[in-house]
């Protein structure tokens, strides 16, 4: 499972890295498609291959919508001393927009003020830098013949099916998975589920492993099956070779969701609390949060930035 971009202090893979959107939405679909298919069938049994399969579909069509979708999303980092407390902070909001028909974040503010006239014109630059690569990208295609430009888009989506199937496989296969309660959230019926770490499954993707020694609990939406609250803990410390870093025991992850448009689950709120070492001997006490507001149809309501 591929994370998106993004740093704590000190090169550490932020909550970005936690919070993809599709590793956190399909988490919670797996999670609760596994626990939950007996009841949807009327208590007949159902097997992993129909759970996966039906996950992937609710997964695969709220990543198509999302897509659909801009946002401004605040991020604050706050490092925090040895007993907890805040001893710094730093907050940057973006404008999740369009661009040559790509994601682009555009830094709109940064702790809670508009751009300085320098901060501005990198933006700019940043802006036209990304733009000439996706033109450059596109033209690299330009003279293919239809069928040709087909067959690329096809053998994309194949690996990506793939991917996710092996994304599928492993969180099911890495987690016993048990219904433990209901209730609502925000007035919507939910069921409670519970996953915890299996010993000894081997990852069909590497990048999947440090699900290994994560537990986690989702609330599901009754009515839709999708995620509406995900809560996770590290259960052992989770490594990452290339910066030579280490995730200590205990990081808890949260993240929420809300019904936009009355046809997608969008992220509403995220947070993480997490303690690391660097280089295996700089630790450092991190906290990041982030809250997404004025999600917007692009085709009928945004525009493209120039």
């Amino acid at each position: 499972m591929r994370a998106s971009n993004g740093t704590l202090w000190n090169g550490l893979p932020s909550a970005g890295a936690w919070r993809s959107h599709r590793a956190i939405l399909q988490t919670a679909l797996l999670l609760a498609g596994a626990s939950l298919a007996a009841p949807t069938l009327h208590g007949q049994d159902e097997n992993a291959a129909e759970i996966v399969r039906r996950a992937m579909l609710l997964n695969s069509r709220e990543s198509k919508l999302q897509r659909e979708y801009t946002y401004l999303e605040r991020v604050e980092d706050r490092k925090l001393d040895g007993k907890g407390a805040v001893a710094g902070r730093e907050s940057r909001t973006w404008d999740v927009t369009e661009l040559n028909n790509r994601q682009f974040r555009r830094l709109d503010q940064h702790n809670d003020k508009p751009l300085t006239p320098r901060e501005e014109e990198q933006e700019q630059a940043r802006q036209k830098r990304v733009a000439a690569r996706l033109a450059k990208a596109q033209a690299q295609h330009a003279d293919e013949a239809p069928e040709q430009r087909e067959q690329r888009r096809e053998a994309a989506r194949k690996r990506a099916r793939e991917a996710e199937e092996r994304d599928a496989a492993d969180i099911v296969g890495s987690h016993d998975l048990r219904l433990v309660g209901a209730g609502e959230i925000d007035g919507i019926p939910v069921w409670v589920v519970e996953g915890t770490p299996r010993k000894d499954y081997k990852f069909l993707d590497r990048d999947n492993a440090p699900f290994a020694r994560i537990k986690g609990r989702v609330w599901i939406s009754k009515i839709d099956y999708q995620p509406v609250r995900v809560e996770a803990e590290s259960t052992e410390a989770i490594s990452f070779g290339a910066v030579l870093a280490r995730i200590q025991k205990g990081a808890r992850i949260q993240a929420e969701f809300t019904r936009v448009n009355g046809e997608v689950w969008l992220p509403k709120h995220f947070s993480v609390t997490l303690s690391a070492r660097v280089l295996l001997v700089k630790g450092f006490h991190q906290e990041q949060d982030i809250t997404y507001s004025n999600y917007r149809k692009f085709a009928a309501e945004s525009r493209i930035i120039e």
